[in-house]
């Protein structure tokens, strides 16, 4: 047996959820840009869980059981107050949140398919409210109540603030979800599979891939992205900054991909939305500053920009803290987690790899005192 690094290029399990192909993402077989273009991120859940578009019941159906389900327990509300909220790690705070949640599901140890998506409504209704409260708790505020009247989007961003959304705003923010919701087995959705595929239950596997998702090299990209920006500051800076940053063999944060050779598909969505975004907020020398990062690099390195770098750019301008970037990506992508758990219990089995073994070998016991 011989190891893979990284398990590059190994093939480690089938799926029919979505797929990377020539530098091509689908979501059950629909172009990514075909989706940003004109899906809501509702119809991509019952795309993601169902394997087919919804009808405009089973839409409206799925929008009144999210709205249903999006309060949490009043002691979820108070184990948030009670987080050292200027010390604690926003991911941090939603994985104890979601895993604390878990234990007020009465359905939580219930492994049948009918409990499994019951469950799945409920986490992805709640983990919005759960993000939205942390922001406001540790600022201090009271949290605010989901609307009924109100798709996903538009309650993440309300809660938020407590101010009716802007339509542009909900508009992009329900893109960057659509892009955000699944990417086949990436590590997060790697270790929610692992996780489940013990027969563990579905916050077990949801808080397992938060766990993964806190880690800089996977989920926090674009918040190091909006601060590289904020280093910056303004255009005239950008070069001897990244000149400096490329001299010295430094990593510039939202460039390259693991799997994509040629360019992230979604990356072009985002600096739409980005420009468009910026210049409504007064916010455009990011978007301006980002471009020029963009140009530079692609340049020097011929390494083109990834999902994260103007995701950085578009989150700010929604009025999102730096450091909940991660947890936004949290919202989006529990939707494919959840996919990919449900899928792993329809056809389980355990995953258990070998490992190459390089220690030593024929070794011999030598008794404490001789030692």
């Amino acid at each position: 047996m011989t190891a893979t690094k990284g398990l590059e290029g190994v093939v480690a399990a089938t799926s029919s959820i979505s797929s990377i192909i020539d530098d091509t993402l689908t979501y059950v077989g629909y172009d990514i840009d075909d989706l940003a273009e004109n899906a809501t991120f509702e119809e991509v859940v019952f795309l993601l869980w169902h394997r087919r578009l919804p009808n405009a019941v089973e839409l409206e159906d799925l929008r009144i059981q999210l709205a249903n389900n999006a309060e949490v327990p009043s002691q979820v509300i108070d184990h948030l107050k009670a987080y050292p909220s200027d010390k604690v790690h926003p991911m941090a705070a939603l994985r104890t949140a979601v895993s604390y949640l878990g234990l007020f599901d009465e359905e939580a140890d219930v492994q049948t398919s009918d409990a499994n998506y019951r469950k799945a409504i409920r986490i992805q209704a709640k983990i919005p409210t759960i993000v939205t409260a942390f922001s406001r708790i540790r600022k201090g505020l009271e949290p605010i109540a989901p609307r009924k009247d109100l798709g996903l989007a538009a309650n993440f961003l309300y809660m938020l603030s407590g101010k009716e959304p802007d339509k542009v705003a909900v508009e992009a923010f329900d893109k960057a979800l659509v892009l955000h919701a699944d990417h086949e087995l990436n590590a997060s959705t790697f270790t929610a599979r692992v996780c489940v595929a013990t027969l563990s239950d579905i916050y077990s596997g949801i808080t397992a891939a938060i766990g993964a998702l806190k880690g800089p090299l996977h989920g926090g990209a674009n918040e190091q992205v909006m601060k590289m920006l904020t280093e910056i500051g303004s255009i005239e800076n950008v070069e001897p900054y990244i000149r400096e940053k490329l001299a010295n063999k430094e990593k510039i944060m939202g460039f390259g991909h693991r799997v994509y050779r040629n360019g992230d598909p979604r990356a072009k969505h985002l600096r739409e939305m980005s420009e468009k975004l910026t210049k409504l907020t007064g916010k455009s020398k990011w978007y301006d500053i980002s471009v020029k990062i963009e140009q530079i690099v692609t340049s020097e390195k011929n390494l083109p920009a990834n999902v994260d770098f103007y995701s950085a750019s578009v989150y700010d301008s929604l009025g999102i803290d730096h450091d909940l970037f991660t947890l936004v990506f949290a919202t989006s992508r529990t939707s494919g987690w959840l996919a990919h758990i449900l899928e792993q219990y329809e056809n389980n089995r355990l995953i258990r790899p070998r490992a190459e073994y390089i220690g030593p070998s024929k070794q011999v016991y030598i008794p404490l005192e001789k030692r």
